[in-house]
């Protein structure tokens, strides 16, 4: 059996959108909010906070992911990284709903990279109200998976972050705020929480700050500072690794046509994610 044989597999899950999640993570993002009524809609990407995996922890691998297999591939790539998204938000999903998300795996890509083998999943997404044939929301999800790291691997040449921002808000991540977001996505990752591991074992120098931690915070500029703006579309790619080490910061900017440019900024000025989202 190859690893291509995965594509088309699918499953279902269904969850509650309760209330809890959304308070706690208001909090970790330090705008605490009262608990919210039924009928409340999501923040954009909040969804995330729901339909996570629940492995035993027998099941557990040693870097803290569930091990190899079950719906997805079972790529025997140590490493693997959020590589990025792409959205389209049809219809809000509230508090108090039940929905249902339906996943399936769109493609298997093997390649060669200038650190050896990689292999790129990608997953679709659909999220629908129990019962409802409409769907919420349309999510593409990009998963990479490397070899263990080297001393010899090569080191990609920085990308300057782009100028002229709108809005920008600067943070400094802490092993508090990694490990609060990793307990409200039940993300087991160790690179988050574990200094000793990922420095040691994964080679990096600092704790690593989530992918989709990131592409909510860019989210968040447009939430915090347009808040009748409906997102329609929003993609996200991650380009460098931000750590807990130095201060970060995420920017955006108001283009034409309800597009807003949106990115990741490191200490050094460095592009760390780069995306894009539709308003209205």
């Amino acid at each position: 059996m190859t690893l291509k044989d995965w594509i088309g597999r699918s499953e279902s899950l269904a969850d509650d959108i309760t209330a809890y999640p959304v308070q706690a993570m208001a909090a970790t993002l330090d705008a605490p909010m009262p608990r919210p009524a039924p009928g409340t809609a999501l923040p954009p990407l909040w969804h995330w906070l729901y339909f996570l995996a629940t492995a035993p922890q027998s099941e557990i691998g040693p870097d803290g992911h569930p091990r190899r297999g079950g719906f997805l591939p079972p790529v025997e790539l140590p490493r693997r990284m959020w590589a990025g998204s792409q959205l389209e938000f049809l219809a809000p999903i509230t508090v108090g709903s039940r929905m249902v998300r339906s996943s399936t795996i769109e493609d298997v890509t093997e390649k060669n990279g200038r650190s050896g083998q990689l292999v790129f999943v990608k997953v679709r997404h659909e999220y629908r109200v129990e019962g409802s044939a409409a769907v919420a929301l349309r999510e593409f999800h990009d998963i990479v998976y490397r070899p263990a790291a080297s001393a010899n691997d090569p080191v990609a040449a920085p990308v300057a972050a782009p100028s002229g921002e709108t809005w920008r808000r600067d943070y400094k991540a802490d092993d508090v705020f990694l490990f609060r977001y990793s307990a409200l996505t039940f993300n087991g990752h160790r690179i988050h929480y574990d200094r000793p591991y990922v420095t040691g074992v994964e080679g990096y120098p600092g704790l690593i700050v989530h992918g989709p931690l990131l592409a909510t915070l860019l989210l968040e500029l447009i939430r915090q500072n347009a808040p009748d703006a409906i997102v329609k579309r929003f993609h996200f790619r991650a380009i460098r690794p931000t750590f807990d080490i130095n201060p970060f910061s995420v920017q955006a900017r108001l283009e034409e046509g309800g597009r807003v440019k949106l990115w990741g900024r490191d200490h050094q000025g460095w592009l760390t994610m780069d995306g894009e989202a539709e308003i209205g």
